[in-house]
């Protein structure tokens, strides 16, 4: 019988950036289903640093981990986390009024219309893109860089990183949980569930109701970039109704249809269709003829019902603790959720650069979701 104090179930960016700084004060192990961490969402992420997306709770805890992503710790990484990229939100003059009011929950974006438009994206089509928010503070996240160093830290700490260890098994008696996993047995006082799309079925294997998570496919793929035309500082952009979105990735353009498909948690895969309809979306607004799809993938992003992050204790079980429902906002706000994560678990205080996610609290605790849901 291995015995830790701390057991994460999980090897995306939740449970490693977690773990890492569980490690600074307890012996942690991290369960990993796959072969190795960051399979799933974290390894088919878009690799974008949106500041301007998802709900207050999500830009607060976005905000958070921006100071780490532009300056990290020293030794966490040689390479940048973040090279800037802006972002543009494009709409049709039926779609203005949907940007006004985007703009008015977010002063920080700016107007861009006429040719400013073309000037930042050369091939967007005049008669379809009338009007533009621009968010200057994004960029590309390097997330092998961010995984890896989280990674190198947990281990440095003394974390134990178990690959190839799905969970069978997992009860609680005698004041810890005991997790059957690949070919071992564990014990902790202390669980945190960081399954990604399959965080309610590890609820349901320690004997609670989920709490109604939903994993959505998210589907991407490389087209090539037109012809004599340098696409290296195109910011990302974005369809006023986020039916579409692209940017360069790697001397490409990387595409998606925005798409929200409710999935089963599985190793999701790119569908025809999705494809078909982004292409379409995409030479809508833009002077771009795909010819061929260079890559194709998809991802399961999963959300809590409002759309916002499970952090906490569940108060119907001793010592099981939620790091869930992050959505397409998981890589982003990783340093914040991580320390957000430790001050819940150990009392940690809350170190001064991310003290301001203290308010987000309340807004994450999985209590919020519980009315009416009972234990098994």
């Amino acid at each position: 019988m291995l015995e830790y104090d701390v057991i994460v179930i999980g090897g995306g960016i939740a449970g490693v950036s977690a773990g890492a700084q569980l490690a600074a004060d307890a012996k942690v192990a991290i369960l990993e289903m796959e072969s190795q961490p960051g399979y799933h969402a974290t390894g088919r992420s878009a690799a974008y640093f949106a500041p301007a997306y998802g709900n207050a709770t999500v830009r607060n805890l976005t905000a958070a981990s921006e100071g780490f992503y532009r300056e990290p710790p020293p030794g966490f990484t040689d390479v940048p986390l973040l090279r800037p990229r802006p972002a543009l939100f494009i709409g049709r003059e039926d779609q203005r009024a949907g940007l006004e009011s985007m703009r008015a929950d977010n002063r920080s974006l700016d107007v861009v219309d006429g040719d400013a438009l073309r000037r930042l994206v050369p091939v967007l089509k005049e008669n379809e893109v009338r009007v533009g928010l621009l968010d200057s503070g994004g960029g590309d996240l390097d997330v092998s860089a961010i995984l890896q160093g989280f990674l190198q830290l947990f281990r440095a700490r003394g974390g134990r990183m178990l690959t190839g260890h799905g969970v069978g098994a997992l009860a609680y008696g005698h004041g810890a949980w005991r997790v059957e996993a690949g070919d071992s047995s564990l014990t902790a006082p202390v669980v945190v569930n960081a399954a990604g799309a399959w965080a309610d079925r590890l609820a349901v294997l320690a004997g609670l109701q989920p709490l109604g998570l939903t994993p959505m496919r998210r589907t991407a793929f490389l087209v090539d970039a037109p012809d004599g035309i340098d696409i290296a500082d195109w910011p990302l952009v974005i369809d006023a109704d986020e039916q579409f979105y692209f940017k360069p990735d790697a001397g490409r353009i990387l595409v998606s249809p925005a798409d929200e498909t409710p999935s089963e948690p599985c190793d999701a895969q790119a569908e025809e269709l999705d494809i078909a309809i982004a292409v379409d979306r995409l030479m809508r607004v833009a002077d771009i003829d795909v010819r061929h799809i260079r890559h194709r993938w998809a991802g399961l992003r999963t959300f809590a019902p409002d759309r916002t992050f499970i952090v906490g204790f569940d108060p119907r079980a001793d010592g099981f603790f939620w790091l869930a429902g992050q959505g397409g906002y998981g890589v982003q706000t990783a340093p914040g959720i991580a320390q957000l994560a430790a001050h819940l678990l150990t009392r940690r205080a809350l170190p001064p650069d991310f003290s301001a996610i203290g308010t987000s609290v309340t807004a994450v605790l999985p209590d919020r979701l519980l009315h009416g849901v009972p234990s098994l």
